[in-house]
């Protein structure tokens, strides 16, 4: 009898838990896990000796490749750029595959729940972390409080990828454990939520400005910015009616405020190219963003700028940045946002002993009956090291347990879907909590009589 095949594309970085959970779960029910990357050493990498793994060279770009492979597969995981998730999709639909991905659901990939229902092909999309784990853990208390007859008026949810405290050793306090890129350019669009029945939306300029500060039982203080367009959340969720809704990330206090002294600066602009990028040192960068003065050197110019204290918190981060240094990053043909980029990278790196950590809070305020309530419900999860990361588990995990139970067939369910059905959530934030202590704690107040 042949193996039942998982094929996983793209073996990145944040790729290493779902790999190894996968592998592990194939020799348990006789499966094989077929690893497919551009890369093939990165695949390998991945898979290592592992008699249940078979790494292949990939692009999903060719046709023929993609649809040989998907086709020999019983479900698919796609961990690819987000853009390419709809190649693979139609593929699946195709050959009668389901699918899995941690990434947002897009509106192509969206469009094709009729053709995916057709086929009884479940796509399942945002079953990582952020989006995933919060849309199920979110779930989870929003339909316990409707089923009791609750009323929810507001609910908040804020997740943030930090660095550990004992690894927490830059005045940033924040070091990359996912993509960089992604990191540069977050906010880019703006945001927009709802906030006591009143429609916000803040643009990029000033994103970092309007932060929020709110408290993780046993782990302190936290600041929030805004993310992305939390209004399509109402529906998604069922919160039609609601006053409040309101999704953020997460950073350390601190933050926020040096962040966007780049934004101001221009720094992470990715519109234009830089002249001379591979020779321009980063004080010659950071000084193409200013005014000539021959009374100021760049530090002066900046602060005055900013309107910042020379001797200051955020100057201090700025200049331990190296922003006013000489090196030079060396990037041919770079946007400011590469150069920063290049910049962060070499200063926010998780070096291999260090370790990061996930954290999310979800808010709910509602009344039951004439009694007025607020559960706050928080995650915090930690990473072994630069491999085995908080990141890697949060994202890797729910996707693995997944795909698990699509080869299982334990999902009676079709179509372009968000984890937010309780056939999907529930057992999958059972085994998070019960078998790798990815839980939540919750505390309920009584506020007053509604």
């Amino acid at each position: 009898m042949s193996k039942k095949k998982i094929l996983i594309l793209g073996a990145g970085r944040s790729t290493g838990t779902l790999i190894k959970y996968l592998l592990n779960e194939a020799k348990n029910h006789f499966w094989e896990v077929i690893v497919a990357d551009s890369r093939l050493a990165f695949a390998q990498k991945k898979v290592a000796d592992n008699p249940n793994g078979k790494a292949i060279k990939l692009s999903v770009l060719n046709e023929a490749e993609k649809d040989a492979a998907i086709r020999e597969a019983s479900v698919v995981i796609s961990m690819l750029p987000a853009h390419l998730h709809y190649l693979v999709a139609l593929s699946c639909i195709k050959h009668g595959k389901s699918m899995v991905t941690a990434s947002y659901l897009s509106e192509d990939v969206k469009a094709l729940d009729t053709e995916a229902r057709k086929k009884d092909v479940l796509i399942l999309s945002e079953i990582g972390v952020d989006p995933g784990i919060d849309h199920m853990s979110a779930m989870s208390v929003i339909d316990r409080i409707q089923e009791n007859e609750g009323i929810i008026t507001e609910f908040e949810s804020n997740t943030g990828g930090l660095v550990a405290p004992e690894s927490d050793n830059n005045p940033w306090h924040y070091k990359f454990t996912w993509n960089p890129r992604n990191v540069v350019l977050a906010g880019k669009e703006g945001a927009r939520f709802l906030h006591n029945s009143r429609f916000k939306y803040i643009p990029y300029h000033k994103l970092f400005e309007r932060y929020e500060v709110i408290t993780i039982p046993g782990h302190g203080d936290f600041e929030v910015y805004p993310n992305r367009d939390s209004l399509k959340y109402r529906e998604t969720y069922g919160l039609t009616n609601i006053q409040t809704m309101f999704r953020g990330t997460i950073r350390k206090p601190g933050f926020c405020d040096a962040w966007n002294a780049l934004v101001q600066l221009g720094l992470t602009d990715d519109t234009h190219l830089v002249e001379n990028s591979e020779k321009i040192t980063n004080r010659e960068f950071t000084n193409t963003f200013l005014a000539y003065s021959k009374a100021k050197n760049i530090e002066e110019k900046v602060a005055r700028y900013l309107n910042l204290e020379m001797e200051g918190d955020v100057m201090g981060k700025l200049q331990w940045l190296g922003l006013f240094t000489n090196d030079v990053q060396a990037w041919c043909n770079a946007t400011p946002a590469d150069l920063l980029q290049r910049l962060l990278q070499k200063k926010w790196l998780l070096l291999p002993y260090e370790k990061d950590m996930i954290v999310m809070q979800h808010q709910f305020t509602y009344t039951i009956g004439n009694k007025k309530k607020k559960t706050i419900s928080s995650m915090v999860a930690y990473g072994e090291n630069d491999e085995d990361t908080a990141m890697s588990r949060t994202v890797g995990l729910p996707v693995g347990i997944a795909a698990k139970m699509m080869m299982l067939e334990m999902f009676p369910l079709s179509g372009t879907l968000l984890p937010i059905h309780r056939d999907i959530y529930e057992p999958v934030l059972y085994e998070l909590e019960n078998v790798h202590n990815i839980k939540f704690n919750e505390q309920t107040s009584n506020l007053s009589n509604a």
